[in-house]
């Protein structure tokens, strides 16, 4: 699943690709994945004609800003929302490109240049929210999340009030949105090994010494992954096709059998809470 680095990379890139651009018309090739409105056709109506202002990004969920063409005065901007889920792509092609047999959306542009909404699993989700509607009235799952990580309100004493009424493992903890936001598989592995914790500790048993610890990795781990375009295991492309180089330089994550790169110990997997836990014995306690 595109975790925060992988979202923030195609935010950046749509961000580069598609503003002051006018949706000129779409194309929806699977019903489900638009869940707002309900209707396709109503759908594709509203979003043709508008123009991208700007692209923003809540944990793992883009949203585009968009401008209506005219915009009447004071009148409030809709938006566009996406969530990629495990498999989704933006993909920047131009119209002729041959489609990719899991293109579930369309959208058209000037030029003959498409964004185009590529998702094997189909779990991906788009949303059209009026300018008059508050976007978490519709976007449901806005509601629910925790402080992004880069936001000035990730601070130690908020983490630390998260954490202490918690008898997960932290690595369940730090998969939850409402504890932190964007964070996925991926880079709590990481975070947790920078950091020396191991993944069975409980939230409780984190003392806030070790708490600033794990904040700091967990910021340092996601930008050195947006520096490098995010982390491609298995499909994750960036707007423009490329993939994320992030997983060449991963600590422990996906390295099972490995050496650890810090003492040499070798690198264990476990199960918790149904997803896989990559650690070092040696470098974390």
């Amino acid at each position: 699943m595109p975790e925060l680095p992988e979202v923030e990379t195609v935010r950046r890139g749509l961000n580069q690709l598609t503003l002051s651009q006018e949706i000129t018309g779409g194309d929806v090739l699977l019903q489900r994945t638009i869940a707002y409105p309900f209707s396709v056709e109503e759908f594709i109506d509203k979003i043709t004609g508008n123009t991208i202002a700007t692209w923003h990004r809540r944990g793992k969920y883009l949203l585009a800003e968009l401008s209506p063409a005219p915009l009447l005065p004071c009148s409030p901007a809709p938006s566009l929302g996406v969530h990629l889920r495990m498999t989704g792509q933006l993909l920047w092609l131009t119209q002729d490109e041959p489609l990719h047999k899991h293109t579930r959306v369309r959208l058209f542009f000037g030029e003959k240049q498409e964004l185009r909404f590529v998702d094997q699993r189909t779990f991906g989700q788009m949303w059209y929210v009026p300018g008059d509607v508050a976007v978490e009235s519709i976007i449901t799952g806005l509601a629910k999340l925790a402080v992004d990580p880069f936001s000035p309100d990730f601070t130690v004493e908020y983490f630390a009030d998260k954490l202490k009424k918690s008898r997960r493992p932290i690595k369940t903890g730090l998969l939850d949105q409402s504890v932190v936001a964007g964070l996925g598989n991926i880079y709590a592995d990481e975070a947790l090994f920078k950091s020396g914790i191991l993944p069975t500790t409980l939230c409780t048993e984190l003392q806030l010494p070790k708490i600033e610890l794990l904040r700091t990795a967990i910021i340092e781990v996601l930008s050195a992954s947006i520096a490098v375009g995010g982390t491609t295991f298995s499909n994750f492309l960036s707007v423009k096709g490329v993939n994320g180089n992030y997983g060449g330089e991963a600590w422990v994550y996906n390295r099972t059998g490995e050496p650890c790169k810090v003492c040499g110990n070798v690198i264990q997997r476990i199960k918790l809470g149904g997803r896989s836990s990559h650690f070092c014995s040696q470098c974390q306690s």
